[in-house]
């Protein structure tokens, strides 16, 4: 395989793992009732959150693992709590209580910056399987110059890519209004919480692989 088709091969896996395109009805949801500008900074953090960490366990990923005694697994399991707890707040309606009025402006700030972390950036968006991705895609072929350099474009070009994708965001918000993104919430507070239990199956399974 020559280094443009290797290239395109690692896009393709990073970009279908992190699936900037599934998480938008997600970001819609957990920003209702941010403004705009509000709403470009939890794009912008997000996408950093993102790129940043899936470079930092392309380059560190298995010596971090070995260093500090974890599996992908555990990391598994842990994102599945973590997505979890946020799919019962969405079920139970606490995400769209947040509102930008001069009152409440600085509690939604904070807001704004733990979901652009957790769970956007965090396990979404760079999730065990997008790491699980780029560590393989650096350590094939033994590791080799053009498998990392191709890793990194691809990381690169897929923070970028979900940029766009989730700046498309509000568009879709406008268009289904403030009643279809409720109803929105609750139904993907639902589809996130199987998706939480799914990842704390998965890393139970690799824990315990003959269970």
């Amino acid at each position: 395989m020559g280094p443009w088709e290797l290239y395109g091969a690692v896009i393709l896996s990073v970009f279908a793992i992190v699936d900037p395109v599934g998480v938008v009805p997600f970001f819609v949801a957990l920003t209702e009732g941010f403004d705009d500008a509000d709403r470009r900074v939890v794009v912008k953090r997000a996408t950093l959150v993102l790129g940043s960490v899936l470079l930092l366990f392309a380059l560190l990923g298995r010596f971090l693992f070995a260093v500090f005694g974890f599996t992908l697994g555990a990391f598994e399991i842990a994102g599945g709590i973590v997505l979890f707890v946020v799919a019962f707040d969405m079920l139970e309606g606490r995400v769209t209580r947040t509102k930008l009025s001069p009152q409440d402006r600085e509690a939604a700030v904070e807001h704004r910056d733990e979901v652009a972390v957790v769970p956007l950036g965090i396990p979404l968006l760079a999730g065990p399987g997008a790491i699980s991705t780029v560590m393989i895609d650096a350590g094939s072929a033994g590791g080799t110059p053009l498998s990392i350099a191709g890793t990194f474009v691809a990381i690169a070009i897929v923070t970028v890519l979900t940029f766009f994708v989730l700046t498309l965001g509000p568009p879709i918000l406008r268009a289904l209004g403030k009643v279809g993104v409720m109803a929105m919430t609750r139904v993907l507070g639902l589809i996130l919480a199987a998706l939480g239990v799914q990842f704390v199956l998965n890393g139970v399974a690799s824990v315990l692989p003959h269970l």
